[in-house]
Order: structure tokens, then C-alpha cells, then sequence
């Protein structure tokens, strides 16, 4: 039986940025883990669906933000729930955001029942939440952050701050205008 802590970070990465990577890091440090994956859904809970750029092309450019970092990993998922997606992983590692959706009975088919299951099963778990300005991190679960990326966010990259993104994201944005230029996309 292996001693190896690990976590997991879900999201759609569309592109990822500089917060995703300082999230990760904070977590695989602060929580002593081994590696954090960072998981994509082939269908995100909650957002369009994305054909630029392709699935495939969001996942090479994730796949390459982390390549040189260690104990960073990506992983691809079907599952969309994150309490199905966090199954087998010690730590569960998202933004303050994120746990006010996992809060919200809409998720679940407007089901407070189930959306309460799942938040059990979630807390049987180790929690992970980086700070998002309004709202709230549970006690306990709190990352410490650089204060400065509260804001960071693959929106505000796609509204135009392209300083947010990874390196990767932005040679590909570069050569390609994928979220700078997505009428021009592929360049």
C-alpha cells in the first residue's frame, strides 16, 4: 500500500493561468502531497461547450504548463460531478468559487438531498480552497495565496489580460489567437 499523498484540482483550464499553477503549487506544498492532478472533464458541469480550441488542444496546452513542474500531473475525465471526479484522491483543491457552486442545489438537480450527499462525501476528504474575493473558504480548508491572483481567471484571459496565462497558453495564443483572437482562431 503506497504512503503517496495526492490531489485533485478539477477544471476546464480554458486557458490556464498563472492562478491555476500558484493553486496547485500551494496545495501540493501546504497539504504535503506528492502530486496534484489537474483534471479535466470532456464535459464540464455548467459551461458551453468549448470547439475552440478543440478539447484535445486545451489538454496538450495544460499538459505543457505543467510539463516541467514536479508533482504536477494532468488527467482527463468523463466524470462532470466533482465529488465523482475527486474518487480515489486524497485532497480536493479548487477556488473559493468553485466550493460556493458545489454549494449550490443546482448542480444537483435542485436537490438539497443531493447536493448535501455530496458535500458529505467531499468533506471526507481533505479540502483545498484557494481564496476568491466574496466568498467564503470553509474552516480549515483555506490555501494561502498570493493576494494579488484573487482576480486571476481564464475569463480575464479571454477578456483580454493575457499576462495571466502559463507560458504554454500563450505561445499557443501567439501562434494560434485561440483566446486572444477566437474569430481569427485557428491564425
Amino acid at each position: 500500500m503506497s504512503n503517496r499523498r495526492i490531489g485533485v484540482y478539477p477544471g476546464s483550464f480554458n486557458p490556464p493561468t498563472i492562478g491555476h499553477l500558484a493553486i496547485a503549487l500551494a496545495a501540493r506544498d501546504q497539504r504535503g502531497l506528492d502530486r496534484v492532478d489537474l483534471v479535466v472533464s470532456r464535459r464540464a458541469l455548467g459551461k458551453q461547450v468549448t470547439e475552440r480550441p478543440s478539447f484535445e488542444e486545451r489538454v496538450a496546452v495544460l499538459e505543457a504548463s505543467v510539463a516541467d513542474v514536479d508533482g504536477l500531473g494532468v488527467v482527463v475525465t468523463h466524470h462532470q460531478l466533482l465529488v465523482d471526479i475527486a474518487e480515489g484522491y486524497d485532497v480536493v483543491v479548487m477556488g473559493a468559487d468553485k466550493w460556493a457552486q458545489v454549494l449550490d442545489p443546482a448542480f444537483y438537480g435542485n436537490s438539497v438531498r443531493a447536493r448535501d450527499r455530496a458535500v458529505a462525501a467531499l468533506r471526507r476528504r481533505e479540502l483545498a480552497i484557494a481564496p476568491r474575493s466574496p466568498f467564503e473558504v470553509p474552516a480549515g480548508a483555506e490555501l494561502i495565496v498570493a493576494a494579488e491572483l484573487d482576480g486571476v481567471s481564464s475569463t480575464g484571459v479571454r477578456r483580454g489580460r493575457r499576462e495571466w496565462m502559463t507560458p504554454a497558453a500563450r505561445a499557443f495564443d501567439d501562434a494560434t489567437g485561440a483566446w486572444s483572437d477566437p474569430g481569427g482562431y485557428p491564425r
